[in-house]
C-alpha cells in the first residue's frame, strides 16, 4: 500500500525535524513524504539538506488548509496520512492503518487515539474528545474528535467531499471530517499511536476566541441534508453559547448576528 505523508509547517524547524524522524522510523515506510512550508521565516528551508528524501515545497503564507491541500495535490499515492509538524507518531502507526484497510477494503478512512502533551506534561484527554468508530457523524458535531495527525484516508474521499476549506482560519479539520462522516464510516484504531503537543502560544487554536464561531460555519452547511435535525440541535446550543459570550463581552455586532440566527432556526 503506497502512502504519501503530508506535513504542513510554518516556523517549526526544530519540531519539524522531530516529526520527520518519527516518519522515517515507521515499521511501514511511506512511499513519499511531502513537506509544505507555508511561508516560514526561520531555518525551515534547511530541512532539505537534513532529510533529502523528503519533497520540500515552499509557498507564500496562505494557512494550514492551503498547505495541506498543496500536499494532497502534489501527492502521487492514493493513501494520505497527515502529520502536523509539531506532532509525533508511534513507530507502528502506518502499519496499523495498512493492516486495517487491507482487511477492510470498503473502508476509506481511519484514525487513531492519541496522547496529549501540554507544556511538556502528559494530561488527560477531556471526555468530550472521546473517540468513536463507524458512522460517527453525530459524535463529530460538538467538537473535533479526530486530530489531523491521527487521520489516514483514501484520495477518493477527497475527490468526493472536497479538500480542506481554505476560508476557515481554524476548525478546517472539523469541517472536513464532518463532510466525510456525513456519508462514510470512519474506522477507529483504538490505540494511542500519536502524540499531540500543545500549549504553544503560536498555535492557531490559541489565537482565536470562540472556536465555535468557526464550527457553526461548518454546521450550517448541513442544514439541507438528511442530518438536519441533529445539526439544528447542535447549532442552537452553539448559537446560545456564542450569544452568551457576546453579551458578556459587549460585542454588539455579534449579539445581533446570533440573535438573528436563533430566530431563523426557531422560525
Amino acid at each position: 500500500m503506497d502512502i504519501t505523508v503530508v506535513i504542513p509547517t510554518y516556523n517549526r524547524y526544530e519540531v519539524l525535524k522531530r516529526a520527520l524522524r518519527c516518519v522515517y522510523s515507521q515499521s511501514h515506510m511511506p512511499k513519499e513524504v511531502i513537506i509544505v512550508d507555508d511561508g516560514s521565516q526561520d531555518e525551515t528551508a534547511q530541512i532539505r539538506e537534513e532529510f533529502p528524501h523528503a519533497r520540500y515545497i515552499y509557498q507564500n503564507n496562505a494557512g494550514v488548509s492551503s498547505a495541506r491541500n498543496t500536499g494532497i495535490k502534489n501527492s502521487t499515492c492514493q493513501w494520505i496520512a497527515f502529520l502536523d509538524s509539531d506532532d509525533v507518531w508511534h513507530a507502528d502507526k502506518l502499519r496499523r492503518h495498512v493492516e486495517l484497510h487491507r482487511q477492510n477494503p470498503q473502508l476509506l478512512m481511519s484514525y487513531t487515539d492519541e496522547v496529549w502533551i501540554r507544556k511538556g506534561v502528559e494530561v488527560n484527554v477531556p471526555q468530550k474528545y472521546k473517540k468513536y468508530g463507524g458512522n460517527i457523524f453525530k459524535e463529530c458535531l460538538s467538537h473535533c474528535i479526530i486530530a489531523p495527525s491521527a487521520a489516514f484516508l483514501h484520495k477518493d474521499l477527497l475527490r468526493e467531499v472536497g479538500l480542506f476549506d481554505e476560508s476557515l482560519e481554524v476548525c478546517e479539520d472539523y469541517d472536513l471530517w464532518l463532510r466525510v462522516a456525513c456519508g462514510h464510516e470512519i474506522a477507529l484504531i483504538d490505540k494511542k499511536l500519536m502524540i499531540k503537543y500543545g500549549g504553544d502560544d503560536a498555535q492557531l487554536s490559541m489565537k482565536h476566541w470562540g472556536m465555535d464561531r468557526f464550527r457553526v460555519k461548518s454546521l450550517e452547511k448541513f442544514l439541507k441534508t438528511k442530518n438536519k435535525s441533529v445539526v439544528m440541535e447542535t447549532l442552537i446550543g452553539k448559537y446560545r453559547l456564542l450569544l452568551k459570550g457576546a453579551i458578556k463581552h459587549d460585542r454588539i455586532a455579534d449579539i445581533k448576528i446570533y440573535e438573528e440566527k436563533l430566530r431563523d432556526l426557531n422560525a
